[in-house]
This record gives C-alpha cells, structure tokens and sequence, in this order.
C-alpha cells in the first residue's frame, strides 16, 4: 500500500492542493484506564521499542509526547540483513515497522508510553495488519527491553482485556528486543515532513490530534524530530 503512496508522492501532492484532507481518522482512539502496574521513576533515559502498523504515524504520535527525546522509526523483530523497507515489505523478513522511544522515566512512565499507544496509537486488536496495511510487518507487537518491562506490558494487556474496553481480544505480542535497525533517512520525521499527504492527512494526523484531546498533560505542539537530535550531536 505505502509503496505506492511513496511513488507516487509527487503527483497526490498536486492532489492534496485541488481537494481537502479528510477530516477523522480511518481509525478512532479509545479511551482506556492507565495500567495498574507501572514503572516507578529512575534516573538516566529508557527505551521502549513497539510497534503498531506504519511507522510514519506512530513516530509522530511520541515526537508529540512529552518526556520522549527521540522517537526513531525502524525495524525489530528480524535480522540485520533484512532490515530494510524493500525486503521488510515483502512481510517474510520476521520485522515489523517499530518506533524505538528514548524517554526520560521521570516525566513519563512506561506505563503511560504504552497507554498512549494502545489508546492513540494504533489499533491492538488488528490481527497483523493497521487500517490499509496489511502484512506481518504491520503487527502490533511490543519488543521489551528489560524483565520489568515485560510483566508491566503483560499485566496492561490482561488489564485491558478483562475490562473489554476494546469489545475484541487484543492481539499484540510481547517479546524480548533483541536488535532495533533504524529505517531509512527517508522515513524518519516522515509525518512532519508530510502533514498534508493523504496517507498521513487521514490516517495519522487524527492519531496526533487525539493524543492532544485526550492526553493534554503529555502532549507538546513542537514535535522532537529525529533530525534536530543529529544535529544537536
């Protein structure tokens, strides 16, 4: 799907000028209760890697999150030979499209990061695919980075399951990290870049616009782009 929307870039930008964007989300957000385990503040800055169809929307949902310093989308799951868009698109590589998040824990949780991608994010009771996508790179999947991490991710899941706040069974997989591969130049600060591509003007701008309705105290206006942390370094 998004290989021929990157093709043809060009022309559903003069596309874009002549009609208006959609106005709601392929998908709506759902509001859902904060987890009841959670991490409790540490110093130094954490990493939580997830994933939750393109990355392009869920990059841009945690460059708007406050407490994250850098939001970097790419590829886990698979190995290092396979970790580029073509071969990940074929949907035979083990990768799915992640988002790796540095977080400082003494402003946001991990707790709250993962309650902001169940509700906002993505759709976790997608069956390997997200909205147009479909494929197993496109999986909601959470890659931990730690024991801890996994029981919170694990006990969120159950949580949220027992209340049926989604009305289906949520699908996402929890496993270990065991390399993330950032993606190609081209795709971070993608939804930045391309406010008004019709891909991301319906499917992920509303994900960006319902993190600021319902996660006023964690949303920033001024995204942390990916390109801003290089030039800072």
């Amino acid at each position: 799907m998004r290989r021929s929307v990157l093709s043809l870039l060009a022309a559903t930008t003069a596309l874009t000028l002549a009609f208006a964007a959609p106005t709601r989300a392929a998908e709506d957000a759902v509001v859902i209760p904060a987890p009841a385990m959670d991490a409790s503040p540490a110093n130094g800055i954490q990493t939580a890697v997830v994933a939750g169809g393109c990355f392009w929307g869920v990059q841009g949902v945690f460059q708007h999150t406050a407490g994250v310093v850098n939001a970097v989308s790419g590829y886990a799951g698979g190995t290092k030979a396979t970790a580029d868009y073509q071969t990940v698109s074929t949907g035979r590589t083990g990768h799915a499209e992640s988002v790796e998040i540095k977080f400082d824990p003494k402003k946001i949780s991990y707790g709250k990061i993962l309650q902001i991608y169940f509700s906002v994010a993505h759709d976790p009771t997608q069956l390997n695919r997200q909205g147009p996508d479909s494929g197993t790179q496109y999986r909601s999947a959470i890659f931990t980075t730690s024991d801890e991490q996994k029981k919170i991710a694990e006990a969120y899941i159950a949580q949220l399951d027992g209340t049926r706040v989604f009305g289906r069974p949520i699908v996402t997989k929890v496993s270990a990290l065991e390399a993330f591969y950032p993606a190609e130049a081209y795709h971070q600060d993608y939804l930045t870049l391309h406010p008004t591509q019709p891909y991301i003007a319906y499917n992920d701008i509303p994900k960006v616009e319902n993190l600021k309705k319902l996660f006023a105290d964690n949303y920033i206006e001024k995204p942390t782009l990916v390109s801003a942390s290089k030039a800072t370094n």
